[in-house]
């Protein structure tokens, strides 16, 4: 409790900073019903909740993008990682999310010598022969800086903004609470589960902010390339890399977004899409660990038609079950086999509470109107947001994973028909999902598979007649016990217990004014020492009382 207090106080100005933005774009209704209102008045401060003509006449989409623009690096990320959840915002909502440029004023040259020293331990020009002050680019979360080694080796440093852990730290505590009151007390929001939301950003940005992670996450995925020369990931320089400083060779190629200079230099298009797509295809399904970023912005086109990956500070994972999962779906797509398709994203839902067949059917309908369509002809991140559509229509959402998994897929595919109009992602996709297919019925798989199963039969057989051992002392010893919760009753009983309290104290308030009432009309004698009388005592009292009854009124209304 006393950890809760004094963590309140301390993130109070980030609080008021927070609310102040959303009123501003015009989401004071908000602010109101999640409580952040009542917290700032306590603190004395005046809110007004009138959001300027130019910024109400615009859209809710990009109203929301504004104020996360305005509310800081934490905030940015946020609405990043907000436009991969394609199963819970609509096209309008994630596009205008992607607008979200990561980009941020650069610090001065000797901040970053600051943040330098302390991370090496000495002086970086005892370190970098060359170094320039002028940053290559400038983000929320880090600058970079271009250097060369004493061998004339050309890096890049990218180092963490000094200062900013603790920011993107109180970001998040506010952000995990904003989450269980919204579940709490909006019901309309409830739908794009809040919480789960804020747990997945949470894990995401702290080991963005670790550049240690992001140099292992490059490694890891540079060795399953090492025989793959046309697959270029940079060295990282494990010797000056930290959790705040990230020490890697400087790619020198033709950025992803400028295509002109790739035409002009003799790339071939076709196989740089061919060979980018194979790539994360082959992190996604056959690896487990795939860059869940490969933009234009990550990408650099260098001679012999080689791709590099830059910027592994996001990254997915899938284990070797969801690959599987997620091939059968692909191919069940791709081959027009509705009921597989519909199993695999009711699984991957958590199950329907209702009637799954209206979804079955839509399902259906969807994969038949693709029957006899070219492989070549099929828009692969068309056909993924349609189908998400449909998942978001009927109430479900994917695992955050798998969100992440589809963002993937639609990036990869809009790259691939930027280098070449005639990109069939299908066609490229399709030889790696029937090598998972195969690989998951292989012998070895179906024994190792059934040697776990065996394993975890075994196990628990072993530890059942412990298991109803403590169930048999438990029932007779009368320790056995049975909790059934009915959450909307709990509910009930909480509300119902509020208003037996304030009708208590109103019978209370008004005793003491009737008894005080009756007493300065009887005996004006009674009084305390120095003259206070009792009558007078007891108003006060009761005064106390009323507005402590009002005040509980009024801020059960603004909630419910």
């Amino acid at each position: 409790m006393w950890s809760e207090a004094v963590s309140a106080v301390r993130d109070l100005g980030r609080l008021h900073d927070i609310a102040s933005v959303l009123i501003r774009y015009g989401f004071g209704d908000l602010v109101r019903r999640i409580g952040m209102a009542g917290a700032l008045e306590r603190a004395g401060k005046v809110l007004h909740w009138r959001a300027p003509d130019e910024l109400a006449q615009l859209e809710p989409p990009a109203r929301v993008r504004r104020a996360l623009e305005d509310l800081g690096p934490t905030f940015v990320k946020l609405g990043q990682i907000l436009a991969t959840r394609v199963d819970l915002f609509s096209a309008e909502w994630t596009t205008e999310f992607s607008k979200l440029q990561d980009a941020a004023p650069a610090l001065p040259y000797a901040d970053i010598h600051a943040q330098l020293t302390e991370a090496f331990g000495e002086a970086p020009e005892n370190i970098f022969p060359r170094l320039e002050t002028s940053p290559l680019a400038a983000a929320s979360l880090a600058q970079v800086h271009r250097a060369w080694l004493a061998d004339g080796t050309p890096v890049v440093l990218k180092v963490r903004r000094p200062g900013i852990r603790p920011v993107v730290e109180a970001d998040l505590r506010l952000l995990a609470r904003l989450a269980e009151i919204v579940e709490a007390d909006a019901p309309d929001l409830r739908r794009y589960r809040p919480r789960e939301v804020i747990r997945q950003f949470t894990r995401s940005l702290r080991r963005e902010m670790d550049f240690s992670a992001e140099g292992r996450s490059a490694e890891r995925i540079a060795a399953r390339f090492a025989d793959r020369p046309e697959i270029v990931l940079p060295r990282i320089h494990w010797q000056w890399t930290s959790e705040r400083v990230n020490v890697q060779d400087c790619i020198e190629g033709i950025p992803g977004r400028n295509l002109a200079a790739v035409d002009a230099t003799g790339l071939d298009r076709k196989l740089l899409a061919c060979r980018g797509a194979n790539a994360v295809l082959q992190m996604i399904l056959e690896d487990g660990f795939f860059h869940a970023d490969p933009h234009p912005g990550n990408l650099f086109y260098l001679p012999g038609n080689r791709i590099a990956f830059i910027d592994f500070g996001m990254v997915g994972r899938l284990t070797e079950e969801r690959r599987y999962q997620v091939a059968r779906l692909l191919h069940g797509l791709v081959r027009h086999e509705a009921a597989a398709v519909a199993d695999i994203l009711i699984d991957w839902s958590g199950g329907m509470e209702g009637d799954s067949a209206p979804l079955m059917d839509e399902i259906d309908a969807f994969v038949d109107q693709y029957h006899g369509v070219p492989l070549k002809a099929l828009d692969f991140s068309a056909m993924l947001s349609d189908l998400i559509t449909i998942l978001r229509d009927h109430g479900l959402a994917l695992p955050p994973d798998l969100a992440l998994l589809v963002k993937t897929f639609i990036t990869l595919e809009g790259l691939g028909r930027q280098l070449d109009p005639e990109f069939d992602m299908a066609g490229e996709a399709t030889p790696f999902l029937e090598k998972v297919l195969i690989a998951h019925a292989a012998p070895l798989a179906l024994a190792r598979r059934g040697w776990r199963t065996l394993n975890s039969a075994l196990d628990l057989i072993a530890g059942l007649p412990q298991d109803l051992r403590q169930l048999l002392r438990a029932s007779r010893t009368g320790r056995l016990k049975v909790q059934v919760e009915v959450v909307p009753l709990k509910q009930f009983g909480e509300r119902l217990d509020r208003a037996i309290s304030r009708l208590a104290l109103s019978i209370v308030t008004a005793a003491l004014i009737i008894g005080s009432a009756i007493i300065l009309t009887v005996d004006n004698d009674a009084a305390l020492p120095g003259g206070i009388s009792f009558g007078w005592l007891g108003f006060g009292a009761a005064v106390l009382g009323g507005l402590w009854v009002l005040i509980s009124i009024w801020r059960s209304g603004g909630r419910h």
